[in-house]
């Protein structure tokens, strides 16, 4: 195994304290040492040992490669149409979703893989080193178990959401759909995931069905995670936490017991800007959230209905411009934040044992994520230790 010098970094983000200023643990005029898949050293470029290999990354910024906790890819099919109107004046809806159950049932196993493979990539070019796919967009046994296998073979960071909302094929039955989603279809995929979730919502599942979903996933061994709070008060988010949920996903409306909750427990409040963005819908209260304490990530929620973006980037100058995040707490949130969100300690940092990957920023600084938003930064892309863009 062999050793790799990155020196002249402008600026580097670790997220460990220990190493530099503030909670980005920033250094100035930096350098790292990777070993393998792995870094081995961070620090000021004038005390770096020596390596078998020595890049020079011309005076730019590096940080953590972006944690994408939460994303919809194994899908067919579009929804533009859904979004021309919803820019026309007609509001999100969740069943919109629908449209999107359709087009992934009629697609072949070959269409919906060359699709997720097709997004990482677009996500990859764009920073973003982990990611979190789901199901959702099949709702029957063999549907739903099909699409965890696909996803499966992309990462290991796999979520059964057969609860995104109840089967068309149960429209009359709701409980009857409940009842084949913590029971056969459970049995079919949890060996393909590590999570379950639930879309707790109006027009979805409600509290009572959001629990029964969750723990019977946890009950066979998945980690649960939630869609909470999106569209409307609810108690997704108490249920997050009383369940020791890794996150409550949206949170965009809450309550002061809420947000009190999350700031107690150990679940990460995951904001998803672009479906706000998508949706002209109200913007989660970042601020909120971090004056109380609460861990925040942010993420894409990339999916065909309410936020079509793979962009992290994006989502940070969304999050500083209209949801009152400092740059340095969007860049954090989408480094480390999303490793928590994912209970995760070997990404999202870069210190020494953490995996090594990184972005590489055509800028000198981080801020310019948001300083320049809509500017394609991301000028090289690091994942274990080798360079893929």
């Amino acid at each position: 195994m062999t050793t790799t010098l990155i020196t002249n970094i402008r600026s580097l983000v670790t997220n460990d304290p220990a190493l530099g200023d503030g909670p980005l643990g920033l250094v100035e005029n930096a350098a790292l040492v990777l070993d393998g898949e792995t870094v081995a050293w961070a620090g000021p470029a004038a005390q770096a040992p020596a390596a078998d290999h020595r890049v020079d990354a011309g005076g730019r910024a590096v940080l953590p490669g972006f944690v994408d906790s939460h994303s919809h890819l194994v899908f067919a099919g579009d929804r533009t149409a859904e979004f021309n109107a919803r820019m026309s004046g007609q509001p999100y809806k969740a069943g919109g979703i629908r449209t999107t159950v359709a087009a992934t049932r009629a697609a072949t196993d070959a269409e919906l893989s060359a699709n997720v493979a097709r997004f990482m990539r677009e996500a990859l070019r764009q920073g973003t080193t982990t990611f979190e796919t789901k199901s959702g967009y099949g709702l029957t046994v063999e549907d739903e178990a099909r699409a965890l296998r696909i996803a499966a073979e992309h990462t290991d960071e796999v979520t059964y959401l057969g609860a995104h909302i109840v089967s068309p094929d149960h429209a009359d039955d709701p409980a009857a759909y409940v009842d084949l989603v913590t029971g056969p279809m459970l049995d079919a995929c949890a060996p393909y995931a590590r999570w379950v979730d639930v879309f707790c919502e109006k027009g979805a599942f409600d509290g009572d069905q959001a629990r029964a979903v969750l723990t019977a996933g946890m009950a066979k061994g998945l980690l649960p995670r939630i869609h909470a709070n999106q569209l409307s008060y609810g108690p997704g988010v108490q249920l997050a936490v009383e369940l020791d949920a890794a996150s409550a996903d949206h949170c965009t409306h809450l309550t002061d017991a809420d947000v009190d909750a999350l700031a107690s427990g150990n679940t990460v409040a995951t904001l998803l800007p672009g479906a706000e963005f998508s949706t002209r819908a109200a913007w989660p209260d970042a601020r909120r959230l971090l004056d109380a304490g609460v861990t925040v990530a942010l993420s894409t929620d990339c999916n065909p209905g309410s936020s079509f973006t793979s962009s992290v980037p994006f989502c940070v100058a969304l999050a500083v411009r209209d949801m009152g995040m400092t740059p340095d707490e969007a860049v954090w949130s989408a480094t480390a934040g999303g490793a928590a969100a994912l209970r995760r300690t070997d990404v999202g940092r870069l210190a020494p044992g953490a995996r090594a990957d990184l972005t590489v920023l055509d800028a000198p600084s981080h801020v310019h994520l948001a300083y320049r938003p809509g500017v394609p930064l991301v000028a090289e892309v690091w994942r274990r230790g080798v360079r893929v863009v």
